[in-house]
């Protein structure tokens, strides 16, 4: 589907899911809170991204998620929210070196279907 994407994934913790709303952090002008569902849950993710739109469909790597640079997601307080997960980047699924925003996934992804499934 995606032939610049050289490297298999092993993601079972990194779903496909769809914003549903965005608004404005209220502690910090730099990032904003991510409404999002993956089929079946619907989680608040903090991100710094600013691509992203109301309907897209996006990589969440979910809590206890493990990304090839070693960083493990855990639940956390980001100036004062708490963050469900995390939206990821090109980079950060160890796909390319593009960390220019969110990877946009096709509108047909099916929510909660596994990024290496959809890959």
């Amino acid at each position: 589907m995606f032939a610049w994407f050289k490297t298999k994934t092993k993601f079972p913790s990194v779903v496909v899911a769809q914003i549903k709303a965005l608004k404005a952090h209220p502690n910090a002008d730099k990032l904003q809170l991510v409404e999002v569902s993956d089929g079946h849950n619907d989680l608040e993710i903090v991100c710094g991204a600013w691509n992203i739109k109301v309907g897209d469909k996006v990589p969440l790597a979910l809590i206890g998620a493990k990304l090839p640079n070693g960083l493990e997601i855990k639940e956390a307080t980001i100036r004062g929210v708490k963050s469900a997960g995390m939206l990821c980047a090109v980079d950060e699924l160890g796909l390319g070196s593009d960390h220019s925003g969110i990877l946009i996934l096709k509108s047909n992804a099916k929510l909660g279907e596994s990024i290496d499934k959809y890959l």
